[in-house]
């Protein structure tokens, strides 16, 4: 119910010398609980106490609890979470959810990861997932693949959980998934314990809530203050936590430099620096960065980091189905590769073959869908793009680059892999919303 997935012992006699002290007034009711409710109110009511409301309960203490935080909140000051945790190999994740505790539900099986079928899924089986997290109970449990689509297998389907289990691979489940798609993939929404991580960071002098320069609250000297972080390194990953710690969804963009959204001037100092993330940490403090020994070259104030937020994204699904009816391969001479040479885009054994010879080329087409909320576009901005004589057209670069064979464009982009270039007829693609584009690749 407040997101923690166990209790622990307390001192019970400070609470019996308050219920002498104060004569606090209780309910009438009992209760009886099983362990599995989502809410306090799911609860079955037991005898009756007293006979009138709000009447003291005779020679009783108040009801006390002692919350547990789940592995996920208990940081440290070096790494953000325990040497423990990081190396423990999960069993569940979430993917694909703007706030933690929010996901696709996806498990590990045989070294792959796969989704869940949403067939008879349920609170008490998402309730599992969510206490296996480190969550308390489970908030809702979602279907019909409203966080995201997956890709590869689906490893379980129909799941029923009594609610005791400590995993959901160890709820009944039926290994047979005939019939499911990754459109039927279930989601959860977990009961997140209020950790204090969002007053811990905010967003100041952007035009809407869900951008500006980015300010965090740290200790310093005995006191919090408030102050910049370095921009020295800052990306979409960064990015991505600072909106998750925030509660304001997914990261449109990370600025390094942020002197058209004038903050509080006081919080001009740095207080942060060299941070680095992985994308999955709740807080900014989690992630990786510098100690008390601060280090930013370019200081803070006009060159701190920023952040834009968006409630929505994208959600780019591959047709594999299309891949395999449509892959062949083709011999084609070195002189027609010559942009595509020029270009990079071929392996770098091509530097060594005669411009008489041929290449082997695997060649296949397929369909991207964006089955997101948002549209989808290219990290370069339209004022990074450049001209391209060799395929004689404009793109982003370095991210993306064209090259021309026949009457394709090629696009590329070097972080998946130099030798992968996908085809596509026209630009304008990348901003239709809810689109699907028709693409071929070829690996050279």
């Amino acid at each position: 119910m407040f997101g923690f997935p166990g209790e622990r012992k307390y001192n019970a006699r400070v609470y019996k010398m308050f219920a002498r002290r104060r004569k606090p007034n209780y309910w009438d009711y009992s209760v009886n609980c099983t362990g599995n409710e989502a809410h306090l109110s799911s609860c079955k009511l037991g005898h009756a106490v007293a006979a009138k409301a709000n009447s003291t309960c005779g020679g009783g203490t108040p009801v006390v609890v002692s919350c547990v935080p789940g592995r996920a909140f208990s940081p440290t000051p070096m790494t953000g979470f325990r040497k423990a945790f990081r190396q423990e190999q999960p069993l569940v994740r979430l993917r694909g959810g703007a706030i933690v505790g929010e996901g696709r539900v996806e498990v590990l099986k045989n070294g792959e990861w796969g989704t869940i079928c949403d067939d008879n899924w349920s609170l008490l089986s998402a309730t599992v997932v969510c206490r296996e997290l480190g969550f308390g109970s489970a908030k809702e449990a979602l279907s019909g693949g409203r966080l995201g689509q997956g890709m590869g297998p689906v490893h379980m389907n129909e799941v029923k959980c009594s609610g005791f289990e400590k995993s959901v691979t160890e709820c009944f489940f039926n290994k047979e998934s005939l019939g499911c798609s990754h459109e039927e993939d279930a989601a959860v929404t977990c009961n997140v314990p209020a950790m204090g991580f969002q007053e811990r960071l905010r967003l100041s002098g952007g035009r809407n809530p869900y951008e500006g320069r980015v300010e965090a609250l740290v200790e310093r000297n005995g006191s919090l203050v408030w102050g910049t972080v370095c921009s020295d390194g800052w990306g979409t990953m960064e990015a991505m936590v600072v909106c998750r710690q925030l509660g304001l969804g997914f990261a449109s963009n990370a600025f390094q430099e942020t002197w058209y959204w004038p903050g509080e001037v006081s919080a001009d100092p740095v207080v942060m620096s060299g941070v680095r993330c992985s994308g999955t940490e709740m807080s900014l403090s989690h992630c990786l960065h510098h100690g008390a020994h601060l280090t930013c070259p370019k200081g803070g104030g006009r060159n701190a980091a920023g952040v834009s937020c968006s409630e929505t994204a994208p959600d780019l699904v591959l047709s594999p189905q299309v891949v395999e009816q449509t892959t062949y391969m083709e011999d084609r001479p070195m002189f027609m590769l010559q942009c595509a040479y020029e270009e990079n885009c071929l392996s770098t054994t091509s530097s060594k073959t005669p411009a008489n010879s041929y290449r082997r080329l695997l060649r296949f087409s397929s369909q991207i869908h964006n089955n997101g909320q948002s549209d989808f576009r290219p990290k370069a901005g339209r004022h990074s793009w450049v001209w391209h004589d060799c395929h004689r057209q404009v793109a982003p670069w370095p991210f993306l680059f064209v090259c021309e064979i026949e009457r394709y464009a090629l696009f590329t982009q070097h972080v998946v892999s130099p030798g992968l270039c996908a085809m596509l007829s026209r630009l304008e693609l990348y901003y239709l919303f809810n689109m699907v584009i028709y693409t071929q690749f070829t690996v050279y």
